[in-house]
């Protein structure tokens, strides 16, 4: 058969342009090996209590200790990057009543938009490989997403945790591909962050506590997103939430990767239906649920739910 005779090298240039021709920004892989340096970085992680009451994160620590065990016989892990910046701006000078979100959750959400795009890939791959199996992931199940990301050479791991690309700075999504065909591996590539601690100094609640170490008690995102809705935001978040009501971008914002404007991503779905990323104060606190659900329908805000999107009114926004 033609299409087998097709070595890998050359399948994985083909499937570098179909990712291209996708949207995404970029394709690298890694071969398959067992995490173990990085899990036992996690369990420490998990044991400082840093995943504050996010309880699936000490769940299935086997599978992303050794991934084969979310796909047996993989050989090749492939992480790809899928660009969210749409120019999203914050306008300066909020009145005390004005909500900020943060840029990844203005239009619809990544997981339905980046999934589907994977699993086109997907289909590509098996059309030259029909007998190869494969497994597609957006943050959507027991994956060290960004240790696959730094083995892949996809980017290099910045202080304030995220994956850092030279040429696209962090507003990226991370997609996972395992399969069970074997593919060449890409080079890591260096720490390009140097002495810069930008981040570190510009996050508000000091949530970044160490080199790559953040601490979700501190987060603002993670009170503003992952918090259950009955839990008030502690007095010493709320004050330094700086109008931050759904995630922060603070410490990307600040980076000098993300300096030089990334190249726009031509994902209509990632516009923004919010009014400059807004919600006022008052919009929230009359809001119903049937307005809530028309508003952020297929939207990364209705995670937060609308009692979720309520406390965080009544304790950050005046």
């Amino acid at each position: 058969m033609e299409k087998m005779s097709i070595n890998s090298a050359q399948i994985k240039s083909k499937l570098i342009q179909k990712a291209l021709d996708l949207g995404f920004l970029d394709l690298k892989s890694s071969a398959y090996q067992i995490l173990e340096d990085e899990s036992k970085y996690y369990d420490k992680w998990l044991s400082c209590g840093y995943n504050a009451d996010m309880q699936w994160m000490e769940r299935n620590i086997d599978k992303r200790r050794d991934i084969s065990l979310v796909l047996p016989e993989i050989m090749s892990i492939f992480t790809l990057s899928y660009n969210y910046f749409t120019g999203n701006i914050h306008k300066k000078n909020l009145g005390n009543d004005e909500g900020k979100t943060s840029r990844y959750a203005w239009g619809s959400d990544y997981h339905d938009i980046v999934l589907d795009k994977l699993n086109q890939l997907i289909e590509f791959a098996k059309s030259m490989l029909p007998e190869s199996n494969w497994k597609a992931y957006v943050d959507t199940g027991p994956i060290l997403e960004k240790q696959w990301a730094l083995k892949s050479g996809l980017g290099w791991q910045g202080k304030n945790s995220l994956i850092l690309s030279k040429n696209h700075g962090s507003y990226f999504f991370i997609g996972v591909l395992l399969t069970d065909h074997a593919f060449p591996a890409d080079i890591q590539v260096k720490d390009y962050c140097g002495s810069c601690t930008k981040c570190i100094k510009a996050c508000p609640t000091q949530a970044i506590v160490a080199d790559k170490v953040i601490d979700s008690n501190k987060c603002i995102s993670y009170w503003t997103i992952e918090a259950k809705a009955d839990k008030s935001i502690p007095v010493d978040i709320a004050e330094n939430a700086e109008n931050w009501i759904y995630g922060c971008d603070i410490c990307q914002e600040v980076c000098p990767w993300n300096k030089i404007l990334p190249k726009m991503s031509e994902e209509n779905l990632f516009k923004s239906r919010l009014d400059n990323g807004i919600l006022n104060k008052a919009e929230i606190d009359s809001m119903s649920q049937e307005e809530f659900s028309n508003k952020f329908r297929k939207s990364p805000v209705k995670r937060l739910k609308l009692a979720g999107l309520k406390r965080n009114s009544r304790d950050i926004l005046k």
